[in-house]
């Protein structure tokens, strides 16, 4: 006989016997309990032996994993018939503004991307609307701009570059003080110490050998002359100094008629607190009514309370002066470092709309049904232009250009136009 098939009853002797002392064992652990097995274990519905799954069935099916969630992706491709009258804008009146644009974009890392869209129209002589649009068809890509909810729609407001009137010196009625940069500033640029803190900047002051927060409105204000900056000019109206705050950027008459700018240099890094929701939430003003004329129009009925209620927003802004060039047409220059263009140009989040960049707007008018689309420069930001669909339209000089920013607030949409390589994978 096969000596494989003389050995076989004693294999299996010992298989047996092994088995049987396995299952004296796991009944011996599970206090000699002889019912039916449960669960995983093959043997007593709770097994100090065996670990889930020791029958290699387990009780239950394995779960599909769930699909790895998609990445947010503010920009969505799109197609030119996407823009709502694209074909009917006059792009003649945005021209101007997009070669201040590429004028920034040479000094600037992204220059090769925008260097043939840039001087294809540098060189166009006396161009038609047609012709531009071709260009830009030819050269650059809309962008939808999306949420990370995934709606289109967001918030468009207005600003403009107001007219105060102001002196050099002080004296009834010129006695606000519109403050330069203070010496004991300090800016604190995060992304030097951790790149992914880039675009963040701290602003406090010295106290001892500690950094702390740097005054805040009502502290400054209640020096007189208020604390830190030098005096820059003095101007006649508590009201117009703090929303020429608010805008960033202004024109002050002074008394022999000559007119000279102030410009957006820094801020005192506290949170802005907008004054117009405080007083609709204290009762005083219906939420239509919280415009910047009616904020004026209550602080002429309440004087004695005018104080608290600028300090109740801490931010305080500082400016410096500069020339006024190109007349009235020219606007102050935006973040971008360029002249802004009335109507043009919008404030924009940097964080999600590349600066310069053009921005097909489709909107209305404020407080209209009439529709406002048209192809914007992204030139200027602004501490309150949070989020990806989110814009600021700057509407020029004057008072006409305040009535209609100051009554602006309604929704849009936001197609920005980038070159080849300049778009996210």
């Amino acid at each position: 006989m096969p000596e494989s098939q003389s050995r076989t009853p004693q294999r299996v002797r010992t298989v047996r016997a092994l088995a049987a002392t396995f299952l004296a064992l796991l009944l011996t652990a599970c206090g000699t309990r002889t019912e039916a097995p449960k669960g995983d274990c093959p043997v007593c519905p709770s097994c100090p032996v065996c670990e889930p799954g020791a029958t290699g069935e387990p009780s239950e099916p394995p779960k599909p994993a769930k699909p790895p969630i998609p990445a947010y992706k503010p920009l969505q491709p799109a197609r030119w018939s996407d823009l709502p009258a694209w074909s009917d804008d006059d792009l003649r009146a945005a021209l101007p503004a997009f070669l201040q644009s590429c004028r920034a974009f040479a000094k600037r890392p992204q220059w090769p991307l925008w260097r043939t869209a840039c001087e294809q129209a540098q060189a166009l002589q006396s161009p038609s609307s047609a012709a531009i649009r071709s260009l830009f068809e030819a050269r650059l890509q809309p962008w939808l701009l999306t949420n990370p909810d995934g709606s289109s729609d967001g918030l468009v407001t207005g600003y403009y570059e107001p007219l105060l009137r102001g002196s050099r010196s002080r004296g009834k009625p010129y006695l606000e003080a519109v403050l330069g940069v203070p010496p004991d500033l300090l800016r604190i640029d995060l992304g030097a110490v951790q790149p992914e803190l880039k675009n963040l900047r701290l602003r406090g002051r010295l106290e001892g050998n500690k950094v702390v927060p740097y005054y805040s409105r009502a502290e400054i204000t209640k020096d007189d002359p208020p604390k830190g900056g030098r005096v820059l000019l003095w101007v006649d109206d508590p009201v117009e100094l703090f929303f020429l705050q608010i805008q960033g950027s202004g024109r002050v008459r002074l008394p022999d008629g000559s007119m000279t700018r102030l410009a957006f240099a820094d801020q005192n890094g506290h949170p802005y607190q907008s004054i117009g929701k405080l007083l609709v939430e204290r009762g005083e003003m219906s939420l239509d009514q919280a415009s910047m004329q009616g904020i004026k129009q209550w602080a002429r009925a309440n004087p004695t309370r005018l104080s608290e209620l600028l300090n109740a927003n801490p931010r305080y802004v500082f400016f410096s002066e500069q020339a006024i060039k190109g007349g009235d047409s020219e606007g102050p220059n935006g973040a971008l470092a360029v002249p802004l263009t009335a109507e043009r140009s919008i404030a924009v989040d940097p964080r999600h709309v590349p600066l310069g960049a053009p921005v097909f707007l489709s909107t209305t008018r404020p407080l209209t049904n009439t529709p406002l689309q048209r192809l914007m420069l992204a030139q200027d930001t602004g501490s309150a232009i949070r989020g990806v669909v989110r814009a600021d339209f700057f509407w020029g000089f004057g008072e006409q250009a305040g009535t209609e920013a100051g009554r602006m607030k309604q929704q849009g949409k936001m197609w920005v136009l980038l070159p080849p390589g300049a778009a996210p994978e």
